[in-house]
């Protein structure tokens, strides 16, 4: 009888008659041993047996949690997943119907696939091109913090959109990787998240399955966000807040309410008012125009009101040859004096940082004698360091050891 080699077997394993190939296992070992001894079945089957463990405990071990979806959802859940999406951006913390779903730093919001093992972005290959599309998932998937899930715990977390409403998702869906990383598209909620038990919703994107029909490749999601009608879009706070923004973007002044209507008829209509009355008069501003609110409010307000980017503008005020360097909030930045070499305020020594204090009080009592400095027209040696963003320059300041010079600029100081 002749015999035949299973395919794909080593070429120490045992043969088997080829009439007997479609037997069971047990009476497939019953028919060799008829032929073979044990001792010798057993020297010649332990190396294929020990390859096959090996194998499988290698595939089990590379998917991490196979034995936790094996038990809760099946096999499915336990086939290999070497990589996986990711979604590399931070969304904001609440979104608005009808506009653009960008990343907290209002870049398009980035999608990469990774090697589950190592994370590194697969850039070559069929896997760095595969389409992807975006789609909603409910705000409480994930709030256990599993980093890990099945294919049908993620589709069972889809969120679709209401009864007689539009697609919840519109725009440009499904996008392609290029060297492994995407960007979505124009995108946007026509709906809010105010009708689901957790008020909550996440981006989720998953590979489309006909560009990669033999490998799953677990499914990205997003941080939990909530996503309000657009109108309340022009009612929203500004993170960090602009200068120019009125003053009802701060946080606990709400547009209209009395903080906002007291703060407008003293004059503090933007950020900036707010924060140049703040280093200016921080007590009167707290007791004439917020005098009703919380510390705790008031506070929150505060912080969020220096979250603010001054810019690089520059104000200058000048009396009795002493000139200060403000900036945009007016706070002093530096000194010159009677011409010398500007220096930052770490610099300064007890008797110019009195003479500094005398300058400084006039300045914010005649705030309409701070103008802005043309940085660019600033030819000075003492000036040069406006071109460094306030950078300290090297040289010494006036030598105000002259008991007779420093009497009499005190002398001119008190007449200020």
């Amino acid at each position: 009888m002749t015999m035949k080699r299973p395919h794909g077997d080593d070429v120490n394993e045992l043969p088997v008659p080829e009439a007997k190939r479609n037997l069971s296992f047990s009476n497939a070992v019953r028919e060799v041993l008829r032929q073979h001894s044990a001792q010798e079945f057993l020297a010649r089957f332990e190396p294929f047996l020990r390859r096959v463990v090996r194998e499988e405990v290698e595939r089990i071990l590379y998917t991490n949690s196979a034995t936790r979806f094996c038990s809760k959802y099946g096999s499915e859940a336990c086939r290999s997943r070497r990589w996986e999406l990711q979604i590399r951006s931070k969304l904001p913390s609440t979104l608005f119907t009808g506009s653009r779903i960008e990343a907290e730093d209002g870049l398009p919001v980035q999608v990469v696939i990774v090697d589950a093992s190592s994370k590194k972005t697969i850039t070559s290959g069929p896997l760095s091109s595969l389409k992807i599309e975006a789609l909603v998932l409910n705000g409480d998937f994930g709030k256990d913090e599993e980093e890990d899930w099945s294919q049908q715990e993620f589709d069972a977390n889809v969120i679709l959109e209401r009864e007689g409403k539009r697609p919840l998702l519109a725009g440009e869906l499904v996008i392609s990787l290029k060297d492994g990383v995407g960007n979505l598209g124009e995108i946007s909620f026509t709906d809010n998240s105010s009708w689901i038990k957790s008020r909550t919703f996440r981006i989720g994107v998953k590979v489309i399955e006909s560009s990669c029909p033999e490998e799953r490749i677990r499914e990205a999601r997003s941080e939990a966000f909530v996503v309000k009608d657009h109108r309340g879009e022009s009612y929203r706070k500004h993170y960090p807040p602009a200068l120019d923004d009125d003053i009802w973007r701060l946080e606990k002044i709400g547009k209209d309410g009395v903080y906002h209507k007291k703060l407008s008829d003293g004059g503090i209509k933007t950020v900036q008012d707010f924060l140049r009355f703040l280093v200016t008069d921080s007590v009167g501003l707290r007791s004439k125009f917020c005098s009703g609110m919380s510390s705790k409010s008031w506070e929150a307000t505060v912080q969020h009101a220096r979250t603010c980017l001054l810019g690089n503008k520059i104000y200058q005020y000048e009396k009795s040859g002493i000139l200060l360097l403000l900036n945009s909030i007016y706070e002093i930045v530096g000194v010159a004096f009677n011409g010398h070499v500007c220096q930052m305020l770490n610099e300064l020594s007890a008797a110019q940082m009195i003479l500094m204090e005398y300058v400084k009080q006039s300045a914010y009592k005649n705030q309409i004698d701070i103008v802005p400095v043309d940085t660019l027209s600033i030819s000075s040696p003492s000036m040069s360091f406006l071109a460094l963003n306030y950078a300290s320059v090297s040289g010494s300041g006036v030598d105000l050891q002259d008991r007779g010079n420093f009497k009499a600029l005190i002398c001119t100081l008190q007449e200020l």
